[in-house]
């Protein structure tokens, strides 16, 4: 899958079934994003959760009403229930299925948030000659919990989930003041060094996505992802809930140069 697609073909080919895998280096320019959908009566919540911590839920669009699957700053023919390449299935907090089509589990109260995600500044690293490792291997970003706590917000609280790559300590410098650019899409960096200190046991072992490779003279810097509303999921059990599969995100025809500050 070409990184030239645009987002436009990329969401019909998702559409079809001919892609539905994760989408780590797609669609260069464009924002992707992390998706939750929950019940009008537990959206006010999760709202308040991710205005309470917005480095790991750094919001960028919210459906304009219940039930609305199109949500039009998206894209063209942006459709929430079949532009997605894997969609989890929760109920009572407990992730059930995972599919590539929610549309027979779509219902008229269901509000879609959409929220920032980290492919989207890798771009920027990119651009400034900062290798990334997950793209040079071809795999999906690796993914640990953490010890981070949350800030709670209404019913939902949990531990933040951290994305990570490996850089030379002079690039991870780099990495934190080109990613400070990008807040919408969870900007610096939270940690970097030993995975310890924020209750990673084993740097090889992740939680969610692929183990890269960690060169010698490298140190692993850990962002905040946006697979942290999973976690506060399972935590406050909503009675139904639909999200991304990690790594697996929905990509907008938003360009990425509209959400850096400088």
């Amino acid at each position: 899958m070409s990184a030239d697609l645009t987002p436009y073909a990329l969401r019909q080919k998702i559409r079809s079934g001919e892609h539905s895998s994760n989408t780590s280096g797609l669609c260069t320019g464009f924002v992707q994003a992390n998706v939750v959908i929950l019940p009008k009566d537990w959206a006010q919540d999760f709202l308040m959760f991710a205005q309470a911590n917005p480095k790991p839920c750094p919001i960028i669009a919210v459906a304009p009403e219940a039930g609305a699957y199109h949500l039009p700053e998206a894209g063209k023919d942006f459709d929430i229930r079949s532009d997605v390449p894997q969609y989890r299935i929760w109920n009572d907090g407990v992730m059930t299925d995972e599919v590539t089509d929610i549309k027979d589990y779509w219902r008229d109260d269901l509000v879609t948030f959409l929220i920032g995600c980290s492919f989207s500044f890798e771009e920027a690293l990119i651009a400034d000659g900062l290798e990334i490792r997950n793209i040079a291997e071809g795999v999906n970003v690796p993914m640990y919990r953490t010890n981070v706590p949350c800030k709670p917000g209404g019913r939902f609280s949990g531990n933040t989930v951290v994305s990570m790559r490996p850089f030379k300590p002079v690039d991870a410098i780099r990495m934190i003041q080109i990613c400070s650019r990008f807040p919408s899409v969870h900007g610096a960096p939270i940690h970097f060094g030993d995975p310890a200190a924020i209750g990673i046991a084993d740097i090889n072992k992740t939680d969610f996505g692929d183990p890269v490779t960690i060169k010698p003279g490298e140190v692993p810097v850990f962002t905040a992802c946006g697979v942290t509303p999973q976690e506060a999921i399972a935590q406050a059990k909503p009675p139904f809930c639909i999200t991304h599969s990690p790594g697996c995100m929905v990509v907008t025809d938003m360009p990425n140069s509209k959400l850096a500050i400088m």
